[in-house]
């Protein structure tokens, strides 16, 4: 990987009864880190030495959330291995298995299980985000089956699951200032996803893409642009929708990145999204990246 470029690979869940939910991203090259950050201003700077593995555990009776960063000593990575830590992710060509040993924050609570996903589908789409060509998304498993087994927080649950991944030469903060994404199961099955880079600003790109069953790949006109009500954060954020728009549960609220669950009207059906917004100018800011350390970490 290029010197200050990043991988990551993201995962969301949510169970069949609708009680649980998680998200898990996997981070070469963190772009969240200010180590990382830190780092690139003292010059070319190792994305390998700054990976994380970001766990969010959402329960009806609280959330759980890790994300320590550790360097190039504590982390190994193969065709089909990753190991961060304690925890490793592995793929055995048919399934993705999570094994999650992490400390919480801000309490030190512990997160350790295994996440056992099997894809419906592998898809081999990639395309680029910005108009240069330096930063690419692409859905490995659009729709996947998920066995959640864990021990802390003591919970079993089976779900539908999503996986991507993104990968860029160079920081996020070079190429953009914000997005808004989501993702939605509709009722045949297939996955529809937005992806909103600068919404609503010229030049901005537009992501509307539906990943069916049959490993089909099409694009669908993207309903109207609705703002969102801010977060307690005071972020803004869009969804597109033919309908009015209710945030059903606030995942995660921070100054530059909020996680939503929402329900929105797509393609002629009420849907259930996750939803993100990212803002990259407030990510970078002096402020934000003096907190960013109680919130991740580094261990090595």
């Amino acid at each position: 990987m290029a010197p200050g470029g990043y991988l990551w690979w993201y995962l969301d869940a949510l169970s069949d009864d609708g009680q649980h939910g998680l998200s898990i991203i996997a981070f070469v090259g963190s772009v969240f880190s200010p180590y990382y950050a830190w780092a690139r201003r003292r010059g070319a700077a190792d994305p390998e030495d700054h990976c994380a593995l970001n766990v969010a555990i959402y329960n009806p009776g609280g959330h759980r959330w890790s994300m320590t960063e550790r360097g190039a000593t504590h982390c190994h990575r193969e065709a089909d291995c990753f190991t961060l830590g304690l925890s490793q992710l592995q793929w055995d060509g048919q399934h993705l298995t999570l094994h999650i040993d992490e400390v919480g924050v801000p309490l030190p609570r512990r997160i350790r299980g295994t996440v056992h996903v099997t894809p419906e589908r592998l898809f081999g789409f990639s395309t680029a985000l910005d108009a240069h060509g330096r930063h690419h998304w692409g859905p490995i498993a659009p729709s996947a089956r998920v066995e959640v087994n864990l021990e802390h927080p003591a919970q079993r649950w089976h779900g539908h699951a999503y996986l991507d991944s993104n990968e860029g030469e160079e920081p996020v903060d070079r190429a953009f200032r914000e997005w808004d994404w989501s993702r939605c199961r509709l009722a045949d099955g297939s996955t529809a996803v937005l992806y909103d880079v600068e919404p609503g600003q010229p030049g901005g790109r537009l992501l509307a893409l539906r990943f069916h069953p049959d490993g089909r790949v099409t694009p669908f006109d993207a309903p109207p642009l609705r703002d969102l009500p801010r977060t307690a954060w005071r972020l803004n954020r869009r969804m597109r929708s033919n309908s009015p728009v209710s945030v059903m549960q606030q995942l995660e609220d921070t100054p530059f990145y909020q996680r939503a669950m929402l329900q929105s009207q797509m393609l002629g059906e009420t849907v259930t999204s996750f939803h993100e917004t990212l803002n990259v100018p407030r990510l970078v800011s002096p402020v934000v990246q003096a907190m960013l350390p109680w919130r991740m970490p580094r261990r090595g």
